[in-house]
């Protein structure tokens, strides 16, 4: 007997969520971009260069076009399928979407943490939730004046 197997990935839709996790997503999205091109530009946790790749993977990705850097760009598929998975009122996570990926990010977590954030990456999350704040304070304010939601 024949069986099939059928896989879905989720996707985060938008038009379901509240106020509150519309700017959690739009914060969260900013965080993954910020997390993105750091690992392109091949940096570290701490923003300086990442560790340097082994001797053999250096030679079989230079023969590929791709390069020496560790950049997690072999195929391109794992920072592509790197997005944010879910989103709360005050957390969001992010990771990658297939199975397969998400065990290469686990492999190369333990060579070297990349899903974490940098010192830039801070600044650019803390300036998007500035950002966020800024466009909820009219909202708010106009809010509170009417007798609305109050905690």
């Amino acid at each position: 007997m024949a069986s099939i197997r059928v896989f879905h990935k989720k996707q985060v839709r938008i038009d379901q969520m509240n106020f509150r996790q519309q700017a959690m997503f739009k914060i969260a999205t900013v965080a993954v971009a910020a997390v993105k091109n750091r690992l392109a530009a091949a940096q570290g946790p701490t923003d300086s260069s990442a560790k340097p790749l082994t001797k053999r993977y250096a030679i079989q990705k230079t023969k590929l076009g791709k390069g020496n850097r560790r950049n997690l760009m072999m195929t391109g598929d794992m920072l592509r399928n790197f997005q944010v998975r879910t989103v709360s009122e005050n957390k969001a996570k992010a990771s990658n979407s297939t199975r397969k990926d998400r065990l290469k990010a686990w492999l190369n977590q333990k060579i070297e943490p990349w899903a974490v954030f940098s010192p830039q990456n801070k600044v650019a999350v803390a300036e998007a939730a500035r950002r966020v704040l800024q466009e909820m304070k009219p909202k708010l304010i106009l809010e509170r004046v009417l007798g609305g939601k109050q905690r």
